[in-house]
């Protein structure tokens, strides 16, 4: 667990942040018990007090015991199958902890605190609250509720059971990298692996796979690609469905539900608080230094603090099939890589640069004209699309594991959520681009010996543009000093 701190200042600045005046958009804190033993979870409501359970460790299994609840349990709802489909999400806009479920809470809480640069205390946002006063945009994620960690998940091709529909199951996101291995055929684990195998979604008189593209459309709502899908609207991602199946209930983000540490989890199988990545930024005490991961700036380094234990799928995979070559495309999670888009960076190459807005193929000219960060978007993807077809089209070795980001869909989620035009149209530009990756493997002669999967690393929530505001002022008004890292990971006394 991270450092011990004086457990009444911690209560000082839990009651701080659970005023009722704050209720709109604080949705719970959590923090280290006091004495080390366990974890506390407050909401202006209630109170649960839990810990792992005897023998299980901080793994693949864990289990957790409630010690103490008062009032209203604020984890007492872990339902997967809530706000499924669409239509029910939309019918039940902004949540409240009443009708909200948290998936896997305890587990994912749990996690955060075993990293030694662990906050003090963890604050999550209500699914209504809008950073849109302190520069934020109108989808949001981060916190525990289902709609903000439901992600996508589906997987195509050969050694995947072909059931051309949704399963109504759920996974999490830590469970990827352990069902890729095993549908290679590896027949090995990670070097450390929270994750299990979902083998539901494996067919096991089918001969694995020789290659694995697994694609990544960053902050895709479920819900919404599902009903997209369905309607017809995202026919390449429709025919990888037809061939296979996949998670009709989602694949639930770890905390927290953000950029980066869910980009490595999905690559390692190992919670934030095991991997290293533990937010998109946080504050190193040993150090005394803050730690930013998810920026332009810092990417092509963002797995320094990637933990030496833990092993990706590039390691991983060289390890099972030695000769065999892996690629990252747009992918900060790269270790182990044989190609990487950010090598090119790290080693001060350059990137080919994507045409203009207005020569842009596969973007919808109503938002990629006047939206300068759909722009900016569309043009990575299509320079990681033009490195995937080289991938495929090129005539080397054809890799055994290659993994493209696509960054588009979570620039148009969070620009107007995830019910806007804007946001369907980030899919439709995606899925044409996805079309001409898929017809070069067709033109390579590997259709049928290549698997496909779909992911995102979080999910997205239309926020409440009228439930704005911050905590900072009720933090101040302690005078506890503090930091509030990538809004939430709050350390006191720095």
């Amino acid at each position: 667990m991270s450092h011990a701190p004086d457990a009444e200042r911690v209560e000082r600045v839990a009651a701080a942040l659970l005023d009722p005046g704050l209720e709109p958009i604080v949705d719970m804190v959590a923090s280290v018990a006091a004495g080390g033993d366990g974890y506390d979870v407050r909401t202006v409501d209630g109170r649960v007090r839990f810990r792992r359970a005897e023998g299980d460790g901080d793994g693949a299994g864990a289990g957790f015991v409630e010690t103490l609840v008062e009032g209203r349990n604020p984890l007492g709802d872990t339902a997967t199958d809530r706000f499924v489909p669409l239509a029910e999400e939309r019918a039940n806009p902004w949540p409240t902890r009443t009708s909200q479920s948290y998936p896997h809470a305890h587990e994912h809480i749990a996690q955060v605190f075993d990293h030694p640069a662990a906050p003090d205390i963890v604050c999550l946002h209500t699914p209504a609250h809008n950073w849109e006063d302190q520069g934020g945009e109108h989808g949001e994620h981060g916190s525990l509720g289902i709609v903000q960690v439901r992600a996508p998940f589906i997987m195509s091709g050969a050694g995947v059971r072909r059931e051309g529909a949704l399963l109504p199951l759920a996974g999490r996101l830590v469970d990827v990298a352990p069902t890729v291995l095993a549908l290679l055929g590896a027949g090995t684990s990670l070097a450390r692996q929270d994750g299990r195998v979902l083998s539901e979604l494996l067919d096991p008189d089918a001969e694995p796979p020789e290659h694995v593209i697994g694609l990544l459309w960053d902050g895709t709502n479920a819900n919404v690609l599902y009903d997209m899908v369905a309607a017809g609207e995202v026919p390449h991602l429709a025919r990888l469905l037809e061939a296979g199946t996949g998670l009709g209930h989602g694949a639930m983000a770890s905390l927290p539900s953000v950029t980066l540490a869910n980009h490595t989890t999905i690559q390692t199988g190992v919670h934030p608080g095991h991997h290293g990545i533990l937010h998109n930024a946080w504050y190193d005490r040993a150090t005394g230094e803050q730690v930013v991961t998810n920026s332009p700036a810092t990417w092509p380094w963002s797995m320094q603090t990637l933990d030496p234990v833990v092993e990706t799928l590039h390691q991983a995979v060289h390890r099972a099939f030695p000769g065999s070559r892996t690629v990252a495309i747009n992918e900060p999670c790269d270790t182990g890589a044989d190609e990487s888009t950010f090598e090119v960076i790290r080693s001060g190459g350059r990137l080919a640069r994507a045409p203009k807005a207005d020569e842009l193929p596969f973007a919808t000219e109503r938002f990629v004209r006047p939206e300068k960060s759909y722009e900016i978007s569309s043009r990575i993807d299509h320079t990681g699309m033009a490195q995937a077809l080289d991938v495929w089209d090129g005539g080397g070795q054809l890799p055994r594991y290659c993994f493209v980001n696509f960054t588009l869909t979570d620039a148009a989620f969070h620009h107007s959520g995830p019910y806007a035009e804007i946001a369907r149209a980030s899919i439709h530009d995606s899925d044409a681009r996805l079309g001409q990756i898929l017809a070069a493997v067709e033109r390579a002669g590997v259709w049928d010996r290549t698997a496909f999967f779909l992911v995102a690393d979080h999910g997205m929530e239309d926020s409440n543009p009228e439930v704005t505001g911050v905590w900072g002022p009720a933090l101040a008004a302690t005078g506890i000093p503090y930091r509030d890292e990538a809004y939430g990971f709050i350390y006191i006394d720095v």
